[in-house]
């Protein structure tokens, strides 16, 4: 698990007001909830925090907060974006106990599709059910992303959840609801069959001036 640290400082004065000059000077306000500690009021310097949200690893990963020069694990629980300006409202950071295990979403990486039966093949579709899933596992164990590999994909498989090789460690929650949980990841199918159901042609309609002289007889 790679470190990724996040520098911030607390912050005293709270509400509208005070996270908008926050805002006009490229901080951006945020809070840390979770554990047995009170929720704790930060802020963050803009542009770096910008350019790490960019990377991936940002909403999947264990993030070191170094708040005033004591390290805080968190984990991202939201983000607050500007309706069309480049600008991060606001962020909300949950602790993390170290030794407890977590629930998080990580995001699925596919590889080898292309030169899969299935992805040389024509007309077929390839389509990705899920990008992402949940897992549960400890803090040292979380991935950054979860790879699955496609090379052999033929033609009318599927992927499930429970066809994906996990890292040590890790699990998928859902699959411990029942079998009816173990949904599609990844589907390849002919697209020829489907367009042909989908465009097949409507009856066709008898024009109200023969119907009407039907009538008539």
């Amino acid at each position: 698990m790679s470190e990724h640290i996040l520098k911030a400082t607390g912050r005293k004065v709270e509400g509208k007001g005070a996270s908008r000059r926050l805002r006009h000077a490229a901080s951006i306000p945020a809070i840390v909830y979770g554990g047995k500690t009170a929720p704790q009021a930060i802020q963050l310097e803009h542009e770096k925090t910008w350019l790490a949200q960019q990377n991936e690893w940002f909403y999947s990963s264990i993030l070191t907060l170094d708040i005033d020069g004591k390290s805080e694990p968190v984990l991202l629980r939201d983000i607050q974006r500007h309706p069309f300006k480049q600008i991060i409202m606001h962020l909300d950071f949950q602790r993390v106990d170290l030794n407890a295990t977590l629930k998080a979403s990580v995001p699925l990486h596919f590889i080898g599709q292309e030169g899969s039966p299935a992805g040389k093949a024509a007309d077929v579709v390839i389509t990705h059910e899920l990008n992402e899933v949940t897992v549960s596992c400890l803090p040292k164990d979380l991935p950054e992303f979860i790879e699955i590999d496609l090379s052999k994909l033929a033609v009318g498989d599927i992927v499930h959840l429970s066809d994906i090789k996990l890292p040590k460690g890790v699990e998928l929650p859902e699959l411990k609801l029942g079998k009816e949980h173990d949904v599609a990841v990844v589907i390849a199918k002919h697209g020829r069959v489907e367009s042909e159901e989908t465009t097949e042609a409507p009856p066709a309609e008898v024009p109200a001036t023969k119907a009407a002289k039907k009538d008539e007889k």
